[in-house]
This record gives structure tokens, sequence and C-alpha cells, in this order.
């Protein structure tokens, strides 16, 4: 699936609590969810800012998609197959015609904000699918989503997507959600879109009960600010892919750009302790990404800088700026349509360096 995040939602006050009982790992969060409304009341600051994130919109429902907004109407062909998603009042119907054939659906979920890409899921006989075709900010319309280009559909429903088999419907939206998944399970009944406060932090109603008893106790929020640089990574590769993950999974070549904890675990410069090369070193959870190259070389900096002999540190001998623009190269694999920061910092030594 094309994991690229799109609106920021809380819910109602009405909205009923959703448990979730204790799972393995990333997902070991027993308790209630209060929703991040209820964070935004002792934490406006940093609600205030998540807004911005592109995490806060990893997935929308098809009805508030804003790129499927209005009149919106794609279409792309893929001989002999063509496709069409069109909104027809409150539904976004997606049509995939060939050999003879029409499958017409509802799109039900858009995976990814859309500043990169946005994938969309649908249902059909009560199994979810992922569509052949996204949407493409780079294009402003459709092409065939990451890995599809390499399979030939045979028949009409395999042209339209593919099927999310096993426990992917369940990680997926566990990933793009906060709620949707319960343990070891999925549920739709009761999720908050993209990911929120909880979805890192755990289940708050313990929490928020506590706070606003004037009596607070430890464990009822999971902090993250004690997360070693290996921690954190791992953290964070519970999506975005671990090391680990990437190994199992045999992912080769220059897609594995989209995996961000992977690739700087392979850094000459990472440390399993160094709190100045890991994820949040870099990026501030609560908020948007930073796009100003000078707020990076300060990042490089804390190691690489004149004063700093006892780490013996190599400044670059070409340039003492936009480090990031050498060092973490940008990369497009040809099926994204995005250029991806690599995060596998290095002396790059040509444009067809891509080691994996």
């Amino acid at each position: 699936m094309l994991l690229l995040a799109g609106a920021f939602s809380v819910w109602a006050q009405t909205t009923p609590a959703m448990t979730t009982p204790t799972a393995a790992g990333f997902w070991n969060t027993s308790g209630v969810f209060a929703g991040a409304y209820q964070c935004a009341v002792c934490h406006p600051k940093e609600t205030a800012k998540f807004v911005g994130s592109s995490m806060s919109r990893a997935l929308e429902p098809v009805a508030d998609c804003k790129i499927l907004a209005g009149s919106v109407h794609f279409t792309f062909r893929d001989a002999p197959y063509s496709y069409d998603i069109r909104r027809v009042g409150d539904k976004v119907l997606y049509r995939v015609i060939g050999g003879g054939e029409t499958l017409e659906t509802p799109l039900l979920y858009a995976f990814g904000q859309g500043k990169a890409g946005q994938t969309y899921v649908f249902q059909v006989d009560g199994q979810f699918y992922e569509s052949r075709v996204s949407y493409y900010a780079k294009l402003g319309g459709l092409d065939l989503t990451v890995g599809a280009i390499n399979a030939k559909p045979s028949s009409l429903l395999v042209a339209a997507g593919r099927v999310m088999s096993g426990s992917e419907p369940r990680n997926c939206f566990g990933c793009h959600t906060t709620g949707a998944r319960v343990g070891g399970t999925l549920q739709l009944a009761h999720f908050e879109s993209g990911v929120q406060c909880e979805a890192c932090h755990g289940p708050g109603v313990a929490h928020v009960a506590a706070a606003t008893a004037g009596k607070m106790v430890a464990g009822t929020i999971r902090s993250l600010k004690a997360l070693a640089p290996q921690e954190s990574g791992e953290f964070c590769g519970a999506c975005h892919r671990t090391w680990e993950s990437v190994m199992l999974m045999g992912i080769k070549g220059i897609n594995n750009a989209r995996f961000p904890s992977y690739r700087l675990s392979n850094s000459p410069c990472f440390s399993l302790d160094d709190a100045r090369i890991s994820c949040t070193a870099c990026h501030d959870p609560h908020g948007a990404l930073v796009e100003d190259y000078r707020y990076y070389d300060s990042k490089c900096a804390a190691c690489h800088n004149n004063g700093n002999t006892s780490l013996k540190k190599k400044l670059c001998p070409v340039g003492r700026e936009r480090c990031t623009s050498c060092h973490m190269q940008r990369v497009e694999p040809a099926e994204a349509h995005h250029a991806f920061a690599d995060h596998w910092i290095r002396v790059v030594r040509s444009k067809t360096d891509y080691p994996d």
C-alpha cells in the first residue's frame, strides 16, 4: 500500500469510548481511548501544532477527503482496463471497465493526505481491497499504485484492486488511524481518523480521570521522552518499517527509500545510544515537517563542528550548508512520483549510489 499521509479529525464528545486489550510490542496498550479533544484540554499547544502534521491526516473517510471533494473526476487507462473515480452526491464511485465487464463500487477510505499520493480502499463481499490506481500530487491525477505495475490482472476484480488479506487490514488501519486496531483485531465502528495523540501515547481515559481528580498516577499514559535512539527507531518503525522488518520482507532497491527508520539505522553515524542521531532529533513528532535546510544544518552541526574536538567528527570539505542535499539525497522511485529523502546518511559517491 502507498503509505503516504491526508484530515485532522477529532471525535465529537458524544462518540463512544474505545477499548483496547493488551497486545504485543507497539500495540501493547490497554485501556479506554478518550479522544484527541480531551488531550487538547490540557495540551493545547501540542494538539494545535499537530493539526499541521502529515501523521494527523494519514487516513480520512472518503466523505471527508479533500482531494475527492466537489465535482472531482479522475480517469486512467491501463489497457485493456479503464478507471474512473468521480463524486456522486455524498459518495465517490470507483468504476473499472474491461473485457466487456464493469465493476462499480463506492470508495470507503483514503490512505494518505495526498501531499505525495493517496490510495483508496473499497469493499467487495465483506473483503477490503486496495485500489489498483492511486492519486499522485505530482501528476494531479491517477497512475498505478506502487507495486501494481508488476502484476497483470487475471480478472476484472483483480484489475480493480489487490485484496488485503490476513492481518493486512488490521495493520494498515492500525497505522493510519487511532483506535481501529483493538489488540489483535480490527474494529471500524469507532476510531479517530489519522494518527492522533493516543496512537502513540496509548489510551488516555485513566490519565484524564487522574488529571481531573488532581491525583496523577504513574503509568496511566505512555511517555516517550526517555526512549533511546534504537527504541525510538523501533517505535517509529512499527509503522515506518524497522531494519528487521525490511530484512524479513526482502524489500530491495530504491523503493525502500520510503522506510526512514530502516535507512537511518544503516547510516555510519547511527548510534544505539546517541540521541542526536534518532528520529525525533530532527523531526518534532507533534509538528509539521520542517522544510528549511538551515534547521537540518544545525542538527548536523551538533556533531560536525570545529569545537567538537572530543568526537573528532570530520567536517565536510565541500560545503558548510545544505548538508542534506548531498548526504541525504532525494531519490524518486519511478512508481511513486515523489522524491523521498534517503535517510541512509553517507558520502554519496554518485547519483547511482544507492546501497540496500
